[in-house]
């Protein structure tokens, strides 16, 4: 019987042996849509290179070395440097606080420290110098942003401080490491790359911001872009200073890769089986000066805004409103929005599944020039759509309801790739192939297999779109359909008139629309810690760091396949 057993079971070994082993394989379409997103985000640098070209080489060289161009790149690299420098210490210091110490009401504090994110920077702006003509220019500038951007910052570090091995900093404290040495060291070093990942998306979005530094009076290469395209019309010294802007964005990239690439550590936990819950440190009587911080934190960059808008709302109601009604306004501002976060997030889907199931540097760098978008003024973007249109359409589409929406996006494509990436980093791949190996075709395996598991990414990444759509104004001044208005271009043409009552309803709505989305994120987030350190730290981390991504997967137990 022995003999036979033994037989039998190396007849059997060579059977399976001589069988093919199954294969990875991706849906055929996958590669070619993802080409196709590709060359859509490509759209607005062609049409920057076409009128460059038309212009003569000659020209935007003589155009790009002119004094402005000097003076514009000084007062975006001294801004941005400064803004960023203080989002880091602002967001990493208030992420240390309602993560690692015992505030009073850390819970509040953290959904409070986040809905800043929802109010645009144009009416941020506006709360601020609709109340005192002394907040203008590079000071005015430099309070507005860091305000209004800290919790780009705030939410990867905070999620970063959560997920954090608690053992290495016991390990520093046990070889005579002191407290500030340890934080220094080990607890920032943890955070490194939620930190780099954050202060990233801090200078792309100042190099694209346009609506507050108009308000403020401080010039930047995206006010001066508006101007000379709307205003002088000097098309060529637009694309220009738009390629200026461009070859920025990329030196930030490639600054910021480099940096990537230098000096990694281990910044996640051992074994996921391992995780345990990070002691807070006690306050004690620190705990009154900490919350007086966070609460100057809170009402300087929500209560200002809010209650100024408020205030004048309250003092201007007497003026009768002219022109499309809020309701109206609302109603098409919601459509636009909730269409462009669900076409993004569609169109993040194939390219998020593309790089981290397959991988290889030519997915990675399709995906990494998906993200020159982010230094791209709305401004281009909507030009760029009409030029094309214009020029190879007949004009099909021009100020239409889709031509707005495909604008919106491209320019936030990348938030969605951000959180999709992350979501389909942590599906874990050996699912999909025992799917596979059961006989199901690719296009039910993503069905029923890999959706399921995405899906909260790809809801987290609806709602950053969404966020953002709401309060988007450049691209929407271009290509708003003619007889349509938004409360983003409603409050602006209120703004520009000094109409400070009319226009304060509409940013009141923008607020409370867009709020909606960043409570949500912030309850999800302090709700489940372990799932939401990953996607939100390990989200915007591997948006610059592909790396990071699957960092943990292989430590987590598989589960059932979901067939019967």
């Amino acid at each position: 019987m022995t003999g036979a057993g033994t037989a039998g079971t190396a007849v059997l070994a060579r059977e399976l042996a001589s069988r093919p082993r199954p294969r990875r394989t991706r849906p055929s379409g996958l590669l070619p849509v993802s080409l196709l997103v590709a060359a859509v985000l490509v759209v607005p640098l062609a049409f920057l290179l076409i009128e460059a070209q038309g212009a003569g080489v000659g020209k935007v060289a003589s155009l790009i070395d002119r004094s402005l161009t000097a003076q514009l790149l000084w007062n975006t690299v001294r801004l941005s440097a400064v803004v960023t420098a203080l989002c880091a210490v602002i967001g990493t210091g208030a992420a240390w606080l309602t993560e690692r110490t015992d505030l009073p009401g850390r819970r509040v504090w953290a959904v409070l420290l986040v809905v800043p994110l929802a109010i645009p920077d144009f009416v941020v702006s506006f709360g601020w110098a609709s109340l005192s003509n002394a907040v203008s220019g590079f000071r005015g500038a430099v309070l507005v942003m860091t305000l209004a951007v800290y919790p780009l910052v705030y939410l990867p570090v905070a999620a970063s401080l959560r997920n954090a091995d608690p053992a290495q900093e016991e390990v520093a404290r046990s070889l005579g490491a002191g407290r500030l040495k340890t934080f220094w060291r080990v607890t920032i070093g943890q955070s490194k790359v939620a930190i780099l990942g954050g202060c990233l998306l801090v200078i792309m979005v100042m190099l694209a911001e346009y609506g507050a530094f108009e308000i403020l009076g401080y010039q930047t290469f995206t006010t001066e872009i508006f101007t000379e395209f709307s205003l002088s019309f000097n098309v060529p010294a637009a694309c220009a200073l738009s390629l200026v802007l461009i070859a920025i964005g990329l030196a930030v990239l490639a600054a910021e890769w480099a940096g990537q690439g230098r000096g990694r550590g281990r910044v996640s936990r051992v074994s996921r089986t391992a995780q345990r819950v990070t002691p807070r440190y006690h306050l004690g009587p620190w705990a009154v000066p900490a919350l007086a911080l966070v609460g100057a934190l809170v009402l300087l960059a929500l209560g200002v805004p809010v209650g100024s808008a408020a205030y004048w709302w309250a003092t201007g109601t007497q003026q009768p409103f002219a022109g499309v009604s809020l309701l109206d306004a609302t109603y098409y501002t919601a459509v636009y929005s909730g269409c462009a976060a669900a076409l993004a997030t569609l169109m993040a889907l194939p390219v998020a599944i593309l790089v981290v199931r397959r991988g290889g540097r030519a997915a990675r760098l399709l995906e990494r020039s998906t993200y020159l978008v982010l230094a791209m003024p709305g401004l281009v973007i909507a030009l760029s759509l009409s030029y094309f249109s214009e020029r190879y359409g007949d004009g099909i589409g021009y100020q239409t309801a889709p031509m707005l929406i495909l604008a919106y996006a491209i320019m936030f494509f990348p938030l969605a790739l951000v959180g999709v990436r992350a979501s389909v980093a942590q599906a874990p791949s050996g699912l999909e192939d025992v799917a596979r190996t059961l006989g199901q075709r690719p296009l039910v395996v993503f069905w029923r297999v890999t959706r399921p598991l995405v899906t909260p990414g790809m809801a987290a990444a609806f709602c950053l779109v969404f966020l953002s759509a709401v309060t988007e104004l450049t691209a929407t001044l271009i290509l708003v359909p003619t007889g349509v208005q938004t409360l983003a271009t409603q409050f602006w043409n209120y703004e520009q008139n000094l109409a400070y009552g009319q226009c304060a309803p509409f940013a009141l709505l923008m607020i409370a629309i867009a709020a909606v989305p960043s409570y949500v994120l912030g309850r999800y987030f302090d709700r489940l810690p372990a799932r939401t350190a990953q996607k939100w730290s390990r989200g915007v981390q591997s948006a610059f760091d592909p790396g990071v991504a699957g960092a943990t997967s292989r430590t987590r137990p598989r589960a059932r396949v979901p067939y019967r």
